[in-house]
């Protein structure tokens, strides 16, 4: 097992309740990078597109033992290898996305319909070559987990002037209603910010509905954001 590098920044902890936790890797990013554990039906600990950071393999170990780490969209490999090479478990990744598995230093294991034994849902939500994009989503129909990488987030950069959840700016022309109107989540994790976890359902909906009417504001904000 390798060890941890404390260099690293300390995490800051979200979206905790009593089947996994996220955290923010480096705190002082404006674009919130978030990562998540969750417990899976069998008890073990899936790692969601993992941000490394001082103290997290003792936070993973409050939920248990750490049976794999996921790599949900084809530009999130972060720190996935070495916190998979560290817990001695593979990287699993969906077996249509491409491009991924020979740029990890760490085993991998291709995963479809079902991650492993979780009880999560898998499904896909983007399939693109333009923009580039490959995504993947899981849904705990159960516990009413959604999880989505990319395709929104809470950050600011993701948002309109008054939305709690948005649609990331590359997909407000064209947003993924197709992959996600189907679902009303209890709480949606997200690759970048904390989580909705209050009225999740609605949040979804409304972002979906609001992706290409809120367009000029959320341009003319993340503008303003980027030249800040």
């Amino acid at each position: 097992m390798t060890s941890q590098d404390d260099t690293h920044a300390a995490y800051r902890e979200i979206d905790r309740w009593d089947r996994g936790v996220g955290w923010i890797g480096r705190p002082d990013e404006k674009m919130q990078r978030a990562s998540h554990a969750l417990v899976g039906d069998e008890g073990g600990v899936w790692v969601i597109d993992p941000v490394d950071a001082r103290g997290l393999d003792d936070l993973l170990a409050e939920f248990g033992e750490v049976v794999g780490v996921v790599v949900g969209l084809d530009r999130h490999k972060r720190d996935a290898a070495r916190v998979a090479n560290r817990h001695d478990v593979p990287v699993f990744i969906p077996e249509w996305m491409s491009g991924v598995a020979a740029k990890l230093d760490a085993p991998v294991e291709r995963f479809a319909g079902t991650l492993g034994e979780s009880g999560y849902e898998a499904f896909t939500i983007r399939d693109a070559s333009f923009p580039p994009w490959q995504e993947v989503g899981l849904y705990h129909r159960e516990d009413g987990t959604l999880v989505i990488p990319e395709a929104v987030g809470t950050v600011s950069f993701f948002c309109a002037p008054g939305e709690r959840l948005g649609v990331h700016p590359m997909l407000r022309p064209v947003p993924p209603r197709d992959a996600l109107s189907g679902f009303a989540p209890d709480r949606i994790l997200v690759g970048h910010g904390a989580g909705v976890t209050t009225d999740a359902a609605a949040a979804l909906r409304d972002a979906l509905d609001g992706a290409r009417r809120n367009l000029p504001g959320a341009y003319g904000k993340a503008l303003k954001e980027l030249l800040s």
